[in-house]
């Protein structure tokens, strides 16, 4: 759920995890991880967007990565064992920077289904994610 979807996210996560769900909430670009901290305890996933939701295609927003850093940095000092997924302009060539930042679940439309050989693109791009 968009956290700026929901303005009661402490009623809504807990009550979707009660009926055996994971949870998750995701962030646009330029919504302040604030916005999760005081329910990072209750999610199994942030989703942060790397393109501003509307279309494909678009490209990946660099200052993101600043916040896959911080919210990495802080499910580690919480102790979390939480996915942070990224989407939007995922792409083979910046896979890795993504993976480094602290990002382990990646959403890819056009990186993939914009090659020929989406087998082989996708391969590549695991690969760049592990070793990053």
């Amino acid at each position: 759920m968009h956290a700026k979807a929901c303005t009661q996210l402490h009623r809504w996560l807990p009550a979707i995890r009660a009926l055996g769900k994971k949870v998750g909430v995701s962030l646009n670009p330029a919504t302040p991880l604030d916005a999760i901290e005081f329910v990072l305890e209750d999610v199994d996933m942030v989703l942060l967007m790397t393109v501003n939701p509307g279309f494909g295609g678009q490209a990946f927003i660099p200052a993101v990565l600043r916040k896959i850093e911080k919210l990495r940095a802080e499910a580690d000092r919480r102790g979390l064992d939480l996915d942070i997924e990224v989407d939007g302009g995922i792409k083979a060539d910046n896979i890795d920077v993504s993976a480094r930042a602290g990002a382990n679940v990646f959403v890819s439309g056009s990186g993939i289904f914009a090659e020929k050989d989406y087998k082989t693109i996708i391969a590549r791009m695991r690969q760049r994610a592990l070793d990053a």
